[in-house]
């Protein structure tokens, strides 16, 4: 290890930036957050720089560098574009033994700047010793992540009672048992819910109570999204990796449940139309027994939970049997296979609504009347209906759809084996069956669908007018 770690405390504390440009103002910035008395130098300083001197937020020296300027100051930042400047800067602060840091410039530095994850009072600090700052900034990439947001509140709430931890559990072993709760336990969960006073009133009933904290279990209701693993969100990661038990849909692809924590248990409690099936109330006491086992528990829905996902059920149920419940968004598959496939749901010209529908449940789409199914500026985008396709477009076209809409098939929405199938709505059926298309697919009907024979860039369009001609295989791009 060639630099010491070190987390300086700044409060009140003199430091000197020299330079007046966008890199010094930047540096500047970050020692103001850090509480340092902020003193520029430089002939001219850039319009923000000039504005914090005005208002009194920055001290400033006005003309060349001279080394008396170095006179009281804790650090010095060296942020000019003229290294012969910077050097001699450098080298005064080593005559008076004050760290110095030269901007891009590891071997004039006596402290570097580390790339930073903020999470305060947590912390995170990356430093390449100045070998690669930019991959240092991609790690700090990854961290961000991982690294809850909820964190930051979760050590400021040990911060506040730890005189009260440390008195309760005085064996290390049991104090460190404790901090395990606090991380994995009903606090962090309080804490992501946004119930930071409930969480607080946890912690001081668990102080209060004479035997061990018990760990309790939980489930998260996660959105898996459509499939593409880059659209998978930040929470579901977290939740992903920090999970005893996965239970997931068929509808999950391979990529998103390989992003599971690499010892948890994985269970497929997956429905699809045709297959096999796992019934409700079977997934309801598998989520039941193993959070009442005291696991986090990860419900892995493909798309979102509570969009024809029966998220709704699973939360009542789990809610009538006393356990912790919360819901990860995911991106439904009507939005994320629409834009695939180069489709926008709204478009001021041509739809300035949408309603989305499924082709299976109760009464399915039996219950809409004219307005809904008959009103051209109106996107349709319906999950499950591939088996349904010739009921679909007749009961469509008896509403008084044209049956020249446009419309597309979306098959395997945002997965590499993608296929959009455009047509209008009298032709799509024949159009599905020629194709052999399978689930799971989408639908869009509306004026709207038609774009995807000018703008999908992802997969492969099949277009019925240019009947004849194979279809193209679109360049994929990685969504991240």
């Amino acid at each position: 290890m060639r630099l010491y770690p070190l987390f300086a405390d700044l409060s009140g504390l003199p430091v000197l930036v020299v330079g007046g440009g966008s890199v010094a103002k930047r540096k500047a910035a970050a020692l103001r957050d850090a509480g340092a008395e902020v003193t520029i130098g430089a002939p001219r300083f850039e319009p923000d720089l000039a504005a914090w001197i005005r208002e009194g937020h920055v001290r400033a020296f006005h003309g060349e560098f001279e080394p008396a300027w170095l006179e009281g100051m804790w650090l010095v930042v060296a942020a000019t574009d003229d290294h012969p400047l910077n050097a001699r800067v450098a080298g005064c602060a080593k005559e008076r033994r004050i760290f110095a840091n030269v901007v891009d410039d590891a071997a004039l530095s006596r402290f570097h700047v580390p790339a930073v994850v903020d999470r305060s009072p947590l912390v995170v600090a990356v430093s390449t010793a100045g070998a690669a700052p930019a991959l240092a900034r991609r790690i700090r990439e990854v961290l961000e992540r991982v690294l809850d947001h909820a964190l930051g509140p979760l050590l400021a709430l040990a911060q506040r009672h730890r005189r009260r931890i440390v008195r309760r559990h005085g064996d290390t072993a049991a104090r460190r048992d404790f901090y395990d709760w606090l991380y994995d336990g009903p606090v962090f969960s309080l804490l992501r819910q946004a119930k930071p006073a409930q969480a607080e009133q946890v912690l001081l009933d668990a102080l209060e109570c004479n035997g061990s904290v018990h760990k309790e279990g939980s489930v998260a209701l996660v959105g898996a999204g459509p499939g593409h693993p880059g659209l998978l969100t930040l929470q579901a990661l977290r939740l992903l990796q920090q999970a005893d038990v996965v239970l997931y849909d068929q509808l999950v692809s391979h990529e998103v449940l390989a992003m599971a924590r690499r010892d948890a248990e994985c269970i497929d409690v997956g429905k699809r139309c045709g297959g096999r099936h796992v019934a409700q109330e079977h997934t309801h006491r598998l989520m039941l027994a193993h959070a009442r086992e005291g696991r986090r528990v990860v419900r892995l829905k493909g798309g979102d939970p509570f969009v024809f996902g029966r998220g709704g059920e699973e939360m009542a149920f789990l809610r009538s049997h006393g356990v912790a419940c919360e819901v990860v968004p995911g991106i439904t598959a009507a939005v994320a296979c629409a834009a695939f496939a180069g489709i926008p749901l709204t478009h001021r010209d041509h739809a300035q609504s949408i309603c989305l529908l499924t082709a299976h449940g109760k009464d399915a789409t039996d219950t809409l009347g004219d307005q809904v199914l008959g009103n051209p500026r109106q996107t349709l985008a319906i999950y499950m209906g591939v088996e349904k396709l010739d009921e679909l477009a007749a009961r469509l076209i008896a509403h008084a759809r044209d049956a020249e809409t446009p419309c597309a098939i979306i098959e395997n929405g945002t997965l590499p084996q993608q296929r959009v199938i455009a047509g209008t709505l009298a032709t799509l059926p024949a159009l599905a069956r020629r194709h052999a298309v399978k689930t799971p697919a989408l639908l869009v009907i509306g004026e709207v669908a038609a774009f995807a024979r000018e703008h999908a860039w992802f997969g492969e369009l099949v277009d019925e007018a240019a009947t004849g001609v194979p279809p193209r295989r679109l360049v994929q791009r990685e969504v991240a």
